[in-house]
C-alpha cells in the first residue's frame, strides 16, 4: 500500500457531506449553533462573577441548570418521538434566540442584574435540553446506514471548531467591547442554525406515536437498561467524566504545581487539539466493527493519559499527555455515537437520545465536584492521578460485568441488524413511492 493510500485510509470521511443536502444543513447548524453557544458560556460565568466577585455564585450557575437539564432532556427526547423533530428545532431555537437577547439587553444595562441571569440559564438549559434529542435522533436519517461513523466523526470535529474558536472569541469581545455583544454573536449564531434547520425537509415518523409521559419516558429507561450494549456506553463515558475529568483543576495545575499560570489557556485546549487530529484521522473506524471493545480501550486510554498528566514533570508534558487523552476520547465518542444511531429504533430514538444526553451530561459534572474535593483533600497532583486510574479500574470493572457490550459486534448484532434490514426497507418503499408518481 502506498503513502497516499494509507493516508486516505485515516483520513476524514466527508462522504456524507457529498452526498446528503440535509445532512450538510444539520452540521453546519449546529457547528454555528455550538460556536455561539461557547462564547455565550464563556461569557456567562465572567459576568457573574464580575458582578458578585463571588466563586461560589460562578458554581451556582451549575445548581440551577441540574434540575431543568435532567427534567427536559428526559421530556425532550418523549417529545422527539412524537412531534415533528425539525419544526421542534426551529421552535427552540427561536426559544433560545429570545432569551438570550434578554441577556445581551441585560448586560447592557448599567447595572446588570445577577438574579435575571440565573433565571434565564436555567431557562436556557431548559430550552436546549428540549431541542438536543431531536438533533441527534435526526442525524442518522439523514445519511446511509453504513455512513453512521463518518456522520459522527464530522459532527464531533464541529463541535470541538466551537470549542477551539468559541472561548477565545469570547475573551477577545470581553476585552474589547464588553460581554454585551457575546450575547450578541450568540443571538445571531441561533437565528442563523433556525434558519438552517428549517431549510431541511421534513422527516416524518415512520411509526404510530404517541404523546410524551411518564409512562412513555420509562418504556425509554427500560429500553436502555434492558439493553446491555446500550447501558455499556452509558456506564463507561459516565466513569471516564465522574472520575477523571480534570478540566476544574486546571487553574491549580498551572499555578501551583507547574508554577506557569501564564500557560493556563493552553491547558484548557489541549484536549481539544487531540479531539480535533482524532477526528481528522478517523477514517479507519469504519473498518471497525467490535465497537464495544473500542469504546472500552478507548476510555481506559482516556483514564491512563490523564493520571500520567498528573505524574508530569513540567506542564509542556503535562499537555501532551491532556492531547492523546483528548484524542481517546473522541474515538471513544464516535463509537459510542455509531452504536447508538445504528442500533436504536426509530419509534425510542428521541427518548434514548435524551438519555444518552444525561449520560454525557451529569458525569462531568460531578466529576468536577469529584475533582475538586480530592484536590483539597489530597493534593492536586493526586487528584489527577488517582482520577485517572479510577478511570481504567471503573471502564473495565464495566467490561467485565457488561460481556454482552465487550462482544458487541456491528456485523451480527442482532439489534444492528434489524435496524440496517428496516432502513433498507424503508429506502425501497420510498424509491418504489417514487417511480409510481414519476409513472
Amino acid at each position: 500500500m502506498s503513502w497516499r493510500d494509507r493516508v486516505r485510509a485515516i483520513r476524514l470521511d466527508t462522504t456524507p457531506l457529498r452526498e446528503s443536502r440535509d445532512y450538510r444543513l444539520l452540521l453546519v447548524a449546529g457547528s454555528v449553533f455550538y460556536l455561539g453557544a461557547m462564547v455565550a458560556y464563556v461569557a456567562v460565568p465572567y459576568q457573574v462573577y464580575d458582578l458578585t466577585g463571588s466563586n461560589f455564585a460562578v458554581g451556582a450557575i451549575g445548581l440551577v441548570e441540574l434540575v431543568p437539564l435532567v427534567v427536559f432532556g428526559l421530556y425532550g427526547g418523549a417529545l422527539a418521538d412524537h412531534v415533528d423533530r425539525r419544526r421542534l428545532l426551529v421552535g427552540t431555537g427561536l426559544a433560545q434566540v429570545v432569551l438570550v437577547g434578554v441577556l445581551a439587553a441585560n448586560a447592557f444595562r448599567d447595572e446588570p442584574s445577577v438574579a435575571l441571569v440565573f433565571v434565564v440559564a436555567a431557562l436556557l438549559v431548559s430550552a436546549g435540553a428540549l431541542q438536543r434529542p431531536s438533533r441527534e435522533s435526526l442525524e442518522p436519517r439523514t445519511v446511509r446506514h453504513e455512513q453512521i461513523p463518518a456522520a459522527s466523526a464530522l459532527s464531533s470535529f464541529g463541535m470541538q471548531a466551537g470549542l477551539l474558536v468559541g472561548p477565545g472569541l469570547s475573551g477577545l469581545l470581553i476585552a474589547t467591547v464588553g460581554v454585551g455583544w457575546c450575547f450578541v454573536v450568540d443571538v445571531v449564531a441561533i437565528a442563523v442554525a433556525c434558519c438552517l434547520y428549517a431549510a431541511m425537509r421534513p422527516y416524518p415518523h415512520t411509526a404510530e406515536t404517541t404523546p410524551p409521559s411518564l409512562a412513555g419516558i420509562g418504556e425509554g429507561l427500560r429500553y436502555a437498561v434492558s439493553r446491555r450494549d446500550l447501558l455499556g456506553t452509558y456506564l463507561v463515558d459516565v466513569a471516564a467524566m465522574l472520575l477523571a475529568i480534570p478540566v476544574v483543576l486546571f487553574p491549580a495545575l498551572a499555578q501551583e504545581v507547574f508554577a506557569r499560570p501564564e500557560l493556563l489557556g493552553l491547558l484548557y485546549s489541549a484536549e481539544t487539539v487531540g479531539a480535533v487530529l482524532a477526528t481528522l484521522t478517523s477514517g479507519w473506524t469504519a473498518r471497525v466493527h467490535h465497537h464495544g471493545r473500542a469504546i472500552v480501550l478507548a476510555a481506559a486510554t482516556y483514564g491512563g493519559f490523564i493520571a500520567l498528566a498528573g505524574l508530569a514533570p513540567s506542564i509542556w508534558v503535562a499537555m501532551g499527555f491532556l492531547v492523546m487523552s483528548g484524542a481517546a476520547d473522541t474515538v471513544s465518542g464516535i463509537f459510542r455515537v455509531t452504536v447508538w444511531n445504528q442500533t436504536i429504533p426509530e419509534h425510542v430514538r428521541g427518548r434514548l437520545a435524551g438519555i444518552e444526553m444525561l449520560s454525557y451530561s451529569l458525569g462531568p459534572l460531578g466529576g468536577q465536584s469529584r475533582a475538586g474535593l480530592v484536590a483539597d483533600a489530597w493534593s492536586v497532583r493526586g487528584a489527577v492521578v488517582s482520577g485517572g486510574v479510577a478511570c481504567v479500574a471503573g471502564v473495565a470493572l464495566t467490561a467485565t460485568a457488561l460481556r454482552d457490550f465487550w462482544s458487541y459486534d456491528s456485523r451480527t448484532d442482532p439489534h444492528a441488524v434489524a435496524e440496517r434490514a428496516e432502513r433498507a426497507a424503508r429506502a425501497e418503499r420510498a424509491a418504489w413511492s417514487a417511480t409510481t408518481t414519476a409513472g
